[in-house]
């Protein structure tokens, strides 16, 4: 005898349910994440720079007190565990893992790769996460090769950020950190001559491998860096119009020519990242103390355009010539005037590093001033793809405030505009006429 519609339909509702009842009360199968090594980790102690990375991406390391720090990001607080995929090259070691002050210990054998376990850990916010690898005890010369930091975790939805993949060389960008930019609003009906602007690390916020600039144009920039404990430059590029990564390659009649350049100047060319004229001094520039940059930009009439950079301490008297470039094949005025910061040490690229923006002007070609009191905020692509998310920018007072690396949590908002407070009262005093020339 068939069945009644209506027992059907109880029946059917009845498996629905045993259904539903056995899916919201059976455990979530936790995500799993792996992190490589290899656009990630960091020498963090004894002292800072050094790595323990081999070319195959991997961690090895000899040293009892190296500490190794692996950084990704959570978008939530959550319960994590925490591995590692490891290898041991002879007999046993014994590794610690240190996440928020809680120390776990875990022996590793073998010489081929196996998963490890730390244990469980408990995040309270979001944001970055930082795990501490140290050796205890080895048999063999190194404790360990690692490839992988694990994670995983039942807690619901939970997104990790870090640095995915080596394509296009991002775990050697990744290192070393976001660079971030600002695109000032200037007079668009003017011939622009000359970008004026301040610079102001404050203490503690210029670790080697820094590149605070300041006046940045179409076709090159200018700024400070730190080069090493016992090196510091005032640095002024422009590129050639001929574009490649290999100096040598430049035809002759697209090289940029030094028109002059000031005392204790180097001058010479640079590669890698396009190609071109290069300057720098060495200079012992300080943190806290503010500095002034100023660029003319301007055509000579016979299809070439000169650029010309001078540097001082804000309240000095006389400016210092940095270097005057010819650059041919090209007939413009000042464009794209920009600043921006950047790392440049891969090795150092988690300790945090900022600067102040302020007081920035442009002049026309009548000697006009014109205050630049708003600025478009940017990041390069290991920001905008979220490999790193240890960005920042604003405006504070009459300045504009730039700072990344250091996995910090704060994140700023690429295409958001800033606005500082007018310094009219600051406005540039330069006699143009008594600039130094070389």
């Amino acid at each position: 005898m068939p069945m009644s519609p209506f027992k059907f339909y109880r029946s059917w509702n009845t498996a629905l349910l045993v259904v539903l009842f056995v899916l919201l009360t059976s455990e979530l199968p936790a995500e799993s994440w792996s992190v490589p090594v290899g656009g990630n980790v960091y020498r963090t102690a004894p002292k800072p720079g050094g790595s323990g990375l081999r070319r195959s991406g991997r961690l090895v390391w000899s040293g009892e007190n190296e500490v190794h720090s692996m950084f990704f990001r959570v978008d939530r607080p959550a319960l994590i565990e925490v591995g590692i995929k490891a290898s041991v090259p002879v007999g046993e070691s014994t590794l610690s893992a240190t996440i928020n002050g809680k120390r776990v210990e875990c022996q590793l054998n073998g010489v081929d790769d196996k998963d490890y376990q730390f244990g469980e850990f408990k995040i309270e916010k979001a944001g970055y996460v930082r795990v501490d690898l140290q050796g205890v005890k080895r048999q063999g010369q190194t404790f360990a090769g690692i490839s992988e930091l694990l994670v995983s975790s039942d807690t619901a939805s939970l997104m990790l950020d870090y640095v995915k993949t080596s394509d296009g060389g991002m775990f050697y960008w990744g290192r070393r950190g976001p660079s971030v930019h600002l695109r000032y609003q200037v007079p668009r009906e003017l011939e622009l001559k000359y970008a004026y602007s301040e610079i102001s690390v404050p203490q503690g916020q210029d670790p080697i491998g820094s590149y605070f600039m300041a006046n940045g144009f179409g076709q090159g920039y200018f700024g400070i860096q730190v080069n090493s404990a016992t090196e510091r430059r005032i640095l002024f590029s422009v590129w050639s119009p001929f574009r490649t990564d290999n100096p040598a390659d430049i035809p002759a009649d697209q090289r940029i020519e030094n028109l002059g350049n000031g005392s204790g100047v180097h001058v010479g060319k640079f590669g890698n990242e396009g190609s071109g004229g290069q300057s720098y001094l060495v200079f012992p520039w300080k943190a806290g103390v503010t500095y002034r940059f100023l660029t003319e930009v301007e055509p000579d009439g016979n299809g070439s355009t000169v650029y010309t950079s001078w540097f001082s301490e804000k309240n000095a008297k006389e400016w210092r010539l940095i270097a005057s470039f010819r650059r041919p094949k090209t007939d413009t005025h000042l464009t794209g005037f920009h600043s921006f910061l950047e790392s440049f040490s891969p090795d150092l690229g988690y300790i945090s590093r900022g600067a102040l923006y302020g007081n920035i002007w442009v002049a026309d070609t009548e000697g006009n001033w014109h205050e630049c009191t708003q600025a478009r905020f940017s990041v390069d692509a290991t920001g905008g793809n979220k490999h790193r998310l240890d960005f920042n920018g604003g405006a504070k007072g009459g300045s504009f405030f730039m700072r990344n690396c250091g996995f910090f949590d704060e994140t700023g908002k690429p295409g958001e505009w800033f606005e500082r407070t007018s310094t009219d009262n600051q406005r540039p005093s330069v006699a143009f006429e008594q600039l130094p020339r070389g």
